[in-house]
């Protein structure tokens, strides 16, 4: 059976972006051309445009498709650490280690910043603060975060995060530095608690 328009659209997306994950962590955003993805992918300049309009769009969604598994992955370690403040202490700094993904590192979190801006106005990055706030809500409401304003609450965990990981990523050595920023963000984020306490509560 034939595939439909859509299906085939859906396809060379797929496939365009496959391509280049692998151009843009190889060579940077920088040095991969449109050809290293077309030729990759089998297909034309023409379903690149149409598909995602430029280079820069489709870096975008590279970025906003990697930026999105990280933010599962973090889910992931949050929901193996437990529930409540364990889990969203784990998720956060789940993220931060994603700094030494190569991978990550350099899409994500080197090119990422300078082709499209601030990395807290991404979409995925606007997903992930509403997750935070969510649970930081539940918590503050449970009464084991002190009565802070939530969205302020959540927006500085975020952006603790996110700024940890992108000065991992930006060292010389990231293995070196990633203890460094593990520590200083669970030091500020368990300021919030309403009592101080060990991990395997909340």
């Amino acid at each position: 059976m034939a595939k439909s328009r859509k299906e085939t659209m859906e396809e060379n997306r797929a496939r365009l972006l496959r391509a280049a994950r692998i151009a843009f962590a190889d060579k940077g955003f920088a040095d991969a051309s449109m050809d290293d993805f077309t030729a990759a992918a089998g297909l034309t300049r023409g379903a690149l445009y149409h598909s995602f309009g430029d280079k820069r769009g489709l870096f975008a969604a590279v970025v906003n498709q990697i930026d999105g598994e990280m933010a599962a992955r973090a889910k992931t370690s949050g929901a193996r650490a437990g529930s409540g403040w364990d889990a969203l202490l784990s998720e956060g700094a789940a993220y931060i280690e994603m700094a030494l993904d190569p991978e990550v590192q350099r899409i994500v979190l080197r090119d990422g910043p300078a082709v499209l801006g601030d990395p807290s106005m991404w979409p995925s990055q606007s997903a992930c603060l509403a997750e935070t706030l969510r649970t930081v809500e539940r918590l503050v409401g449970a009464g084991v975060l002190k009565p802070v304003d939530t969205e302020a609450a959540a927006r500085l965990l975020s952006g603790a995060a996110l700024n940890a990981a992108l000065w991992v990523a930006a060292a010389d050595s990231p293995e070196a530095r990633l203890p460094k920023a593990l520590e200083a963000f669970r030091l500020l984020a368990s300021g919030l608690l309403a009592e101080p306490r060990a991990s395997g509560r909340g």
